[in-house]
């Protein structure tokens, strides 16, 4: 033992969050290193623990370093620092190996990310081992989720089990200076996985480093291609090839709803967009999420025009970068945009494996580009926009997910907690010790297919964490099938508690999980539908909300959807309910509506018994509905192709005015929304909003595209006002603005400026869906704050 120095000193340093798996432990040795710090790290049950001797500036600067640049992929919620007396002298700084057990009660799996830029170099590098290698990866970079087996995160437990390491890749993956110390996934050209490629169903012989050339051929020909990624297939093609596109989107029966596009590089991508400085930072992020960008005009010159079919009908584009070295080398080769679209049938979750290709998508795709490192958990693409300068997650994956949040409650005892979500746009979240974990997307859940990748991902999470349930919370809706699946799940579980808590209000406990909020809030929760507590279908909901309970301030008037869930497929349904209220049959039948007009007299007449019957109707009062009827009414749809339709086509509608809504050509009245009391609760009348617009289209023949474009924006600035008007009468309290509605940049634009004037506090959603993805999280953190409540419901009214 060395004699103990009187300026020496021993510090304790323990990280919590993000810190295990993420290279943590050799970026401590190397900083330790580099400051002739002494010392050791393990990992542990709270996390990274790190004991450190030297002088006291130089733990000073080790502190400093490790809050203001930490590892890539590491996220610090808590650093401990403890002052400690000296019992042993360290001759060095060493890496302690933990107990398995250990890392099992505390990591979180970390997300997949994109290509680090030394992986980059390396690859572009002829001298290097790795030059055009699709696999290249670093502690930095690369998969986790997509390929993680069981914990702890060691290579024998992941998609590289297969994969014996060279001697080259073996020294540097465990030389702790080496930036590939501990990579999982640590490959090269000789010991790692090959590509291989099929064309029209047949395997073609050749060499791994050749598929990149024939994939490219392949893409000039205009042909559609399966090609495997990190968490699944894409589908791809040639994005500015109008026969491809046509051609993809003929063979997967996706005749409207955007397809992403993925281009070389952030340059070619101001080509087809236009952004703010922090939208090309989201862009060219670590994360590389698919990001919903303005289109930009394009003028006549070297880059080629993307196919109008991309994005028909819509000012925004969906478009990516290269996250995976595969992608990389073949999008250099190709130096064009090319669509990258989830491989799926409609409705079900993406495929993982060649052989769901074939069985599924053969008659779709013209070649597949596999490889030989299975995929053992899927993961689409994460879809996010930037609104007032903050990121809006539409579809967590890719790149965010699993997202862990530390919950901080001080409560002594959490009891582990499972969440089921929704039936659209599913997730699932679970709590334990201080842990919340939210799933990547799984999907709608509307099919076989589609409720097997929900048990998929449950039996995930339950392998990894070791995760046994004490208590479920599911959706107020009792036939959505998480809800079913917790129902049966209790049923064989002796002591599991379960808890259902009603749609709209688990938005808004979402928003506040995101900011760890336990206090009232002002939630606007807008959506298509959601079940309420009077089995009327709710969805512009306004609540006075807390951990514990809600309270309705205020909704739209309820109208009838004629034939149920047919009138969501048929909007037309929708907006003649809405008619029937304030307009006489005949007087339907003469307006210049184009959805209308092609409605047989005997249809429109059934339609209207059905209505006045109350038979086959069903009582709704959603936001989501209202932007429905609105689309068909100005003869923007005449059918719902994909979710959101209506509100995209109005959002790109209302763009083309400017943003006061000031228009020299336009002398027409702005609409107004009336309200009236009714049980203290604000009702807004939706029959009375649309009395104006139709008297407003029944003045020209045909809504001509002046018309349209400021009933829609118009229509936005009444949800705004009207929602502005209930918030300035609760100053006090912070607002929640969640809910699928709240994905059109328009309208959540407007609510926020008017909030920010009025110097009203926002509570952010961060990296939370507002959508059905985030309602989940919403659930877990109803069931963190009242497990220790005798009784287990939801208090309303």
């Amino acid at each position: 033992m060395k004699q103990k120095s009187a300026l020496l000193l021993q510090k304790q340093i323990t990280a919590k969050g993000i810190v295990q798996g993420v290279g943590f432990r050799p970026y401590v040795y190397r900083l330790a290193d580099a400051l002739k710090l002494k010392g050791t790290v393990l990992n542990d049950s709270r996390g990274v623990e790190v004991v450190l001797q030297g002088a006291k500036e130089q733990i000073d600067a080790f502190i400093f370093e490790l809050q203001t640049t930490p590892p890539p992929l590491a996220r610090i919620d808590e650093l401990i620092c403890i002052q400690q007396d000296i019992i042993e002298v360290f001759e060095q700084f060493n890496i302690l190996k933990s107990e398995a057990n250990d890392i099992q009660a505390i990591v979180a799996v970390s997300a997949d990310k994109s290509t680090c830029q030394d992986c980059l170099d390396e690859i572009n590098n002829p001298a290097n081992r790795h030059y055009h290698y699709p696999f290249t990866n670093c502690t930095n970079c690369g998969p986790r989720y997509t390929i993680i087996n069981q914990l702890p995160y060691d290579r024998h437990l992941t998609s590289m089990a297969a994969f014996s390491m060279c001697d080259d890749c073996a020294k540097a993956y465990h030389d702790p200076l080496d930036r590939r110390y501990h990579a999982q996934p640590v490959s090269c050209p000789v010991c790692g996985p090959q590509l291989r490629v099929y064309i029209d169903n047949e395997f073609v012989d050749c060499p791994s480093q050749h598929v990149i050339a024939i994939t490219v051929k392949l893409l000039t020909q205009g042909k559609i291609i399966a090609l495997k990624g990190l968490g699944g297939f894409h589908l791809i093609c040639d994005a500015t090839n109008e026969h491809a596109v046509s051609t993809l989107r003929q063979r997967k029966h996706r005749p409207a709803k955007p397809l992403a596009v993925m281009v070389p590089n952030i340059k070619q991508a101001k080509q087809f967009a236009k952004g703010t400085d922090f939208e090309w930072q989201v862009l060219t992020s670590a994360e590389k999420p698919i990001i919903l960008l303005n289109k930009l005009t394009q003028d006549k010159g070297e880059t080629p025009f993307l196919a109008a079919s991309v994005a028909p009908g819509i000012d925004r584009i969906g478009l990516f970068l290269p996250y995976t070295p595969l992608h990389h080398l073949l999008l250099e080769a190709f130096n064009k945009p090319i669509v990258a679209t989830s491989a799926n049938r409609s409705g079900e979750p993406i495929i993982g494996d060649i052989a769901g290709i074939f069985a599924c998508l053969g008659d779709v795709v013209d070649a597949v580009v596999d490889h030989n490192r299975p995929i053992a958990n899927a993961c689409d693409d994460s879809v996010v926009q930037v609104i007032n300068g903050q990121l809006q997650v539409i579809r967590l994956a890719r790149g965010y997910a699993p997202l862990t949040l530390s919950h901080g409650l001080t409560t002594s005892s959490i009891k582990p907690i499972l969440a089921v979500g929704a039936q659209q746009k599913n997730t699932i979240a679970l709590a334990f010790n201080r842990n919340m974990i939210l799933s990547p997307h799984i999907g709608d859940l509307f099919s076989i297919e589609a409720d097997q990748y929900f048990k998929d991902n449950l039996a995930t999470f339950k392998r990894l964490y070791q995760f046994s349930p004490s208590a479920i919370v599911s959706d107020h809706h009792p036939d959505y099938s998480p809800s079913k699946w917790a129902q049966q799940f209790v049923q064989h579980h002796h002591g599991v508690d379960l808890v259902s808590i009603q749609h709209h209000y688990a938005h808004i406990l979402a928003v506040m999980a995101a900011n760890q909020y336990q206090h009232q809030v002002i939630g606007f929760s807008f959506d298509g539908t959601g079940l309420g507590e009077d089995d009327e279908l709710w969805g512009s909901e306004v609540m006075l909300a807390d951990t514990s309970q809600f309270t309705t301030l205020g909704h739209f008037s309820s109208f009838k959807l004629i034939g149920g869930e047919q009138a969501i497929k048929h909007p037309v349904r929708i907006l003649l309910s809405l008619l029937f209220e304030t307009f006489s049959l005949e007087d339907i039948k003469k307006l210049p509506i184009k959805a209308i007009q092609q409605l047989s007299d005997t249809s429109l007449n059934n339609l209207h018994k059905l209505w006045l019957s109350h038979h086959h109707c069903m009582p709704c009062r959603s936001v989501g509905r209202l932007f429905d009827a609105l689309a068909v009414a100005l003869g923007l749809i005449d059918s719902n192709q994909f979710e959101g339709q209506a509100g995209m086509m109005i959002e790109s509608q209302a763009a083309k005015m400017d943003l006061n809504g000031n228009n020299p050509s336009i002398n027409l009245p702005e609409l107004s929304i009336t309200s009236i009391l009714v049980d203290n609760k604000t009702v807004w009348q939706s029959h009375d909003l649309f009395k104006q617009i139709i008297n407003l289209i029944s003045q020209v023949e045909t809504p001509n595209k002046t018309l349209v474009s400021y009933l829609c924006h118009q229509f936005i600035e009444t949800i705004a006002n009207a929602v502005n008007d209930v918030a300035q009468q609760h100053p006090q309290y912070p607002l929640v603005f969640t809910g699928g509605v709240f994905q059109n940049k328009r309208l959540l634009h407007r609510c926020l400026t008017n909030a920010e004037s009025n110097q009203h506090q926002v509570l952010p959603s961060k990296y939370v869906p507002v959508n059905d993805g985030g309602i989940a999280l919403g659930q877990l953190w109803y069931g963190l704050n009242n497990q220790q409540n005798e009784n287990w419901v939801t208090n309303s009214n």
